[in-house]
C-alpha cells in the first residue's frame, strides 16, 4: 500500500467511476501515482474496477470512520473523549505513548484505517483492510500505581463483550488475559501498555483490535484462527459501533478507577471461555504448565488447579489442553 492508497479509496468511496486525472487532480498527485496507489488493492480485501475512458470505480462498498460520526453517535458522551482518526500509522499504541508523555488527557483516542507496524501480544502482527477491523487506542489515567493496574485488560475485555452481546452475538467469550473469542476462534485482541511511577499515577494506553469484516486475502496472512464481526452476524455500523464501544470502555474503566477488578471478578468467570477446561499455560520462558482453570483471583490473576496444588499466573500464553 502507497502513501496514497487510503486517499484515493476515499475519493472512490462513492461508487461512481472517476478519471486518473481528475483523482490526481484532487490529491496533487499524477496520474501514474494514482496507478499505482491502486495497484494491491485486491491484497487488501477491495475490488476497484478499471475501465479506458472511465477511470476507475471501488465496488466494495468500505464505512470509513468519521470523527464527526463517532461524537454524533456519543451524544453527551462526546465531551469525555478527544478522538483522532488518521488514515494511517505506525501503531497507534506507539503514537498514544508518545502523546502521553506531552500530556494528552485521559480519554484521549487514536484510531487507525490503517497501521503498517501494528501489533498484538507477544509481538505479532496485527492485520487487517480498510474498513474492516476497529483499530484504536485509548489513554486512560490512575492515580494508582501499576500493581493496582493487573486486571485491567480483563474489565476491558468486559467492557468489549457487553457490547457485543447487545448485539446478539451472544456467543463471544474471554480468554485471559486480553482477548475475544466466538467458539474458541479469535475476535479481538487487547494490548495495554504503561508508564508511570511504581506507586502511581499510572499512565496505561490501551490498544484494541476487533475484525469487522476480514476478506480471505487478509485471514490468510493470520498466523492463528480468527472469525468476524459479520461472520457471526454482527453487521453494525462503524462509527456507532466505536461510539458504543467507548461508552462502555468509559463506563467500565471509571468504575475499575474506584473499585479495582474486585466487583467484575465473577461475570468474568462466567465469560471466561476457558473456565473449569485443562489448559497449559506457556511462561515466558516457554516452560509449560499445566492445570484446571478455577477462577480469576481479585487481582486478575489466573487460578489454576495443578498436580502440585493452586497456582497464580498473571502473565502467560493459555491454550487448551492438547491443542496446538
Amino acid at each position: 500500500m502507497t502513501p496514497h492508497t487510503l486517499e484515493v479509496l476515499r475519493l472512490l468511496e462513492d461508487g461512481e467511476f472517476h478519471s486518473g486525472e481528475a483523482l490526481g487532480r484532487v490529491l496533487g498527485i499524477t496520474r501514474g501515482s494514482i496507478s499505482n496507489a491502486l495497484a494491491d488493492v485486491d491484497a487488501l480485501g477491495l475490488t476497484v474496477h478499471k475501465v479506458h475512458g472511465r477511470g476507475y470505480r471501488l465496488m466494495t462498498p468500505v464505512q470509513w470512520l468519521a470523527q464527526e460520526r463517532v461524537v454524533s453517535h456519543l451524544g453527551r458522551e462526546a465531551s469525555r473523549f478527544e478522538i483522532d482518526i488518521v488514515d494511517q500509522t505506525g501503531s497507534t499504541n506507539t503514537d498514544m505513548l508518545d502523546r502521553a508523555i506531552r500530556g494528552a488527557r485521559s480519554g484521549s483516542v487514536l484510531a487507525a484505517e490503517s497501521q503498517t507496524q501494528g501489533r498484538g501480544r507477544r509481538g505479532r502482527d496485527w492485520h487487517s483492510s480498510p474498513g474492516g477491523a476497529l483499530t484504536f487506542s485509548i489513554l486512560w489515567r490512575f492515580d494508582q500505581g501499576a500493581g493496582f493496574l493487573s486486571g485491567l485488560s480483563l474489565v476491558v475485555g468486559i467492557a468489549l463483550a457487553r457490547v457485543l452481546r447487545k448485539h446478539g452475538a451472544a456467543e463471544v467469550m474471554l480468554k485471559w488475559p486480553n482477548d475475544l473469542l466466538w467458539r474458541h476462534l479469535k475476535l479481538a485482541g487487547i494490548l495495554i501498555e504503561l508508564a508511570g511511577d511504581v506507586m502511581g499515577p499510572t499512565v496505561a494506553v490501551i490498544g484494541i483490535g476487533m475484525n469487522l469484516r476480514l476478506p480471505e486475502s487478509v485471514k490468510s496472512r493470520i498466523d492463528q484462527p480468527v472469525v468476524d464481526l459479520v461472520k457471526i452476524g454482527v453487521d453494525a455500523d462503524r462509527n456507532a459501533l466505536f461510539a458504543e464501544i467507548l461508552g462502555g470502555l468509559d463506563a467500565i474503566l471509571r468504575q475499575f478507577s474506584a473499585e479495582g477488578f474486585a466487583p467484575f471478578r465473577e461475570e468474568w468467570d462466567r465469560l471466561h471461555a476457558y473456565q473449569d477446561k485443562m489448559v497449559r499455560v506457556r511462561l515466558p520462558d516457554r516452560s509449560d504448565i499445566e492445570g484446571r482453570v478455577s477462577s480469576v483471583g481479585e487481582d486478575g490473576a489466573l487460578h489454576l488447579q495443578t498436580r502440585t496444588g493452586l497456582r497464580k499466573f498473571y502473565g502467560g500464553e493459555l491454550s487448551l489442553r492438547g491443542a496446538t
